[in-house]
C-alpha cells in the first residue's frame, strides 16, 4: 500500500450568498477529485462571509445542525460520490444559544466520523468571536479516515501549541487548520506557526486561508494556503495571496515515521515535568 496521499485545500472569496458558495465548493471538490485528490479541506466557515468582523445577532441564523444540517448532508453525499474524505468547517447550532465554530469530518464513503469544535475563541477588533461561538468542548479528536489519521485545529487555535501536541499524541498524520486571517500583524505568524507545529509534532499540516476583501469590516484576507511537511517545508509551494485557488499536493506519510525515528521528540518528552503548565 502506498504512503502517498494526494490532498487538497481550497481558498476562495466570498461570493455574496450561501448557495453560490456551496456550488463553488462542490465544483472545487469535483476538480480536486479529477486531479486524483483523496481528501479536501475548505476554509473557516466556508459557506458564508466571515461575519466575526461585526457583532450582529442576524448571523446566528447561519448556524446549522451537525451532522444533520443541509450543508453537511449535501457534502456527505458528494464525498460518497467522489470517494473523497472531506473536512467541512461550518457554523454549528447544537441547540438555541449553543453555537460553535466546528469542522465536520466525512469519510470517503460519505459516513460522518465526528467533529472538532474550535477550542480557543478570540475577542478583539475584527475577530468578535465570543459573540458567536462557545469554546469547544470535544477535546482534540483524531479521525481514522480512508487516507489516514486526520485532525483539525481552527484558525486562532494555531497560536496555542498544546492542541497541536494533543493531536500528535492522539495519532494525527495530517492536521488541517482552516482559517480566516487578514493582512496585518498576523501574517508573519501564518508563515511560521504551522511549519513549526509540523516540525515539533512530525506530521503534515494543511493551512487554509480565505482570500479577498469582504463586505463585513474592511479586512483583506491573504490566502497563501499551503501544506507543511514534518520537516517544516512547504510541499510544492504556497497558493497566491489574491485569488481563489485549489491547492493539490502529494503528501508522503512515510516521512512521518522517518522523521520521528530521526528526531525522537515523542520519546524524549517529559510530561511528568509539565504539570505546572496547566496550573498557571
Amino acid at each position: 500500500m502506498s504512503d502517498i496521499v494526494r490532498a487538497a485545500l481550497f481558498q476562495t472569496t466570498w461570493k455574496g450568498d450561501k448557495e453560490s458558495m456551496l456550488d463553488e465548493h462542490e465544483r472545487a471538490a469535483r476538480e480536486a477529485a479529477a486531479q486524483g485528490a483523496r481528501v479536501i479541506c475548505f476554509q473557516e466557515l466556508f459557506y458564508g462571509p466571515f461575519f466575526c468582523q461585526v457583532q450582529d445577532e442576524e448571523f446566528y441564523s447561519w448556524a446549522e445542525k451537525v451532522p444533520d444540517g443541509p450543508t453537511v448532508q449535501r457534502f456527505s453525499a458528494l464525498a460518497r460520490e467522489l470517494g473523497m474524505v472531506m473536512v467541512l468547517p461550518v457554523y454549528e447550532e447544537e441547540q438555541p444559544g449553543f453555537l460553535y465554530n466546528t469542522a465536520a469530518v466525512i469519510d470517503a464513503d460519505g459516513s460522518y466520523l465526528g467533529k472538532y469544535r474550535k477550542n480557543h475563541i478570540p475577542n478583539l477588533k475584527g475577530f468578535w468571536e465570543k459573540f458567536y461561538f462557545r469554546p469547544g468542548n470535544l477535546g482534540y479528536p483524531v479521525f481514522d479516515t480512508a487516507v489516514g489519521k486526520v485532525g483539525v485545529y481552527i484558525c486562532y487555535d494555531r497560536h496555542f501549541p498544546e492542541g497541536w501536541r494533543a493531536l500528535g499524541l492522539n495519532g494525527a498524520e495530517i492536521v488541517f487548520n482552516p482559517s480566516a486571517t487578514h493582512r496585518g500583524l498576523s501574517r508573519y505568524l501564518w508563515e511560521l506557526e504551522q511549519p513549526a507545529a509540523a516540525v515539533a509534532n512530525a506530521y503534515f499540516v494543511g493551512a487554509i486561508n480565505r482570500v479577498g476583501v469582504e463586505e463585513y469590516g474592511d479586512n483583506d484576507f491573504y490566502g497563501t494556503s499551503y501544506f507543511a511537511g514534518p520537516e517544516g517545508r512547504a510541499v510544492g509551494g504556497t497558493a497566491g495571496d489574491s485569488d481563489p485557488e485549489l491547492v493539490v499536493r502529494d503528501l508522503d506519510l512515510g516521512e512521518i515515521r522517518r522523521i520521528r525515528n530521526r528526531w525522537a521528540f515523542y520519546r524524549d518528552r517529559r510530561p511528568e515535568s509539565y504539570g505546572e503548565l496547566t496550573e498557571a
